[in-house]
């Protein structure tokens, strides 16, 4: 049997361990995850795009376990009344290749893609950042600010959209959180003006140019999520040649990444390195780092071991006939038999 975890049986872990703690434990299990890198089949994702989006599978596996996710980017369909990204991901035995969990993974990705900001700021940020702003006020930005104030002691976050009506949303979400101040601006640059951290987490799929040189303080932490695809981007190349730059996976960053705009032998630093302290995060109070995040299959691995842990320790989810379960292996022709007298039964 598989084990199948819905949307609200996921909102209904939130719901019981509370957002911190979830957002917590998640950036913990990540780091752990990303602490074992050596030991990870890795590839970068299979993507499959259109005109209006794309379309992709995520996989990765350790020596005991498999994930994969689907996940699509469509831009826009707010229009007709859908998420602009759905996922669901599945998690199996190595062993023996069954699929142990079957669990959405649209509410899940944006907890986890909250928590390796949070992660990755914790190294790359300065201690005593307190500000931050957030470009691009969509689905996912409630997560990236809560993340920032549990995680990292933000207390005043600057926004802006060019969409005033995702701000209106946002604020509505997060005005009663207690410490946290929120900040309507009029442009980006004003946004970014004073701001210790810059989040961009646009949802166009064009090379844009969100961030500009100017824009840029010394001391800056940027927070790059938005561009995950090829063609598809938010930093200026003059902001990437002004900072020490950190991605997830550099085979996957170099085709999604801000950092695509860049020559094949632009440095870059791998997160896990940092984490593991084979290389150096921020060094200097002045200087300016990027996490060019464009969401990783590892990132999914740990997060659905997490969410298998917690729904069995809370007793959520169903159990799903995904796989058929044979008395005899071998005679995979009889299950149509018994379909068929079930059936029969049944009427």
């Amino acid at each position: 049997m598989t084990q199948f975890l819905s949307t609200p049986d996921v909102a209904r872990i939130v719901h019981r361990l509370g957002l911190p703690l979830c957002l917590e434990q998640l950036a913990e299990a990540i780091r752990a995850d990303y602490l074992r890198w050596p030991q990870f089949d890795k590839t970068a994702r299979v993507a499959a795009h259109s005109q209006d989006g794309v379309i992709e599978l995520m996989p990765i596996a350790d020596a005991q376990s498999y994930s994969f996710k689907y996940v699509n980017g469509h831009p826009k369909n707010h229009r007709v009344g859908l998420p602009t990204v759905m996922a669901f991901g599945v998690l199996a035995d190595v062993a023996t290749g069954i699929p142990r969990l079957l669990s959405e993974l649209t509410l899940s990705t944006a907890l986890r893609t909250a928590a390796t900001s949070a992660l990755a700021a914790r190294v790359l940020a300065r201690p005593d950042s307190r500000c931050m702003a957030l470009i691009g006020n969509g689905a996912q930005s409630e997560f990236q600010a809560l993340a920032f104030h549990h995680l990292l002691g933000i207390q005043e976050i600057r926004l802006y959209d060019i969409d005033p009506a995702a701000t209106d949303r946002l604020v509505r979400n997060l005005q009663s959180v207690p410490g946290l101040a929120l900040r309507r601006c009029a442009s980006i640059a004003d946004a970014a003006q004073g701001a210790d951290i810059v989040t961009t987490v646009t949802a166009d799929k064009t090379n844009a140019t969100i961030l500009t040189p100017e824009m840029i303080q010394p001391g800056m932490h940027i927070n790059g999520v938005g561009g995950d695809c090829p063609g598809k981007t938010e930093l200026h190349r003059g902001v990437l040649e002004a900072a020490r730059v950190f991605v997830e996976y550099e085979p996957q960053s170099r085709i999604e990444g801000d950092v695509q705009q860049m020559p094949a032998d632009f440095p870059v630093t791998e997160l896990w390195q940092v984490l593991s302290g084979q290389r150096p995060g921020r060094v200097r109070a002045d200087e300016i780092t990027v996490f060019d995040s464009v969401g990783f299959a590892l990132e999914d691995f740990s997060t659905l071991r997490w969410l298998a842990h917690q729904a069995t320790a809370l007793g959520l989810g169903s159990s799903l006939d995904l796989v058929p379960v044979l008395s005899d292996p071998r005679n995979l022709f009889g299950e149509l038999r018994h379909g068929v007298s079930d059936m029969r039964q049944a009427a």
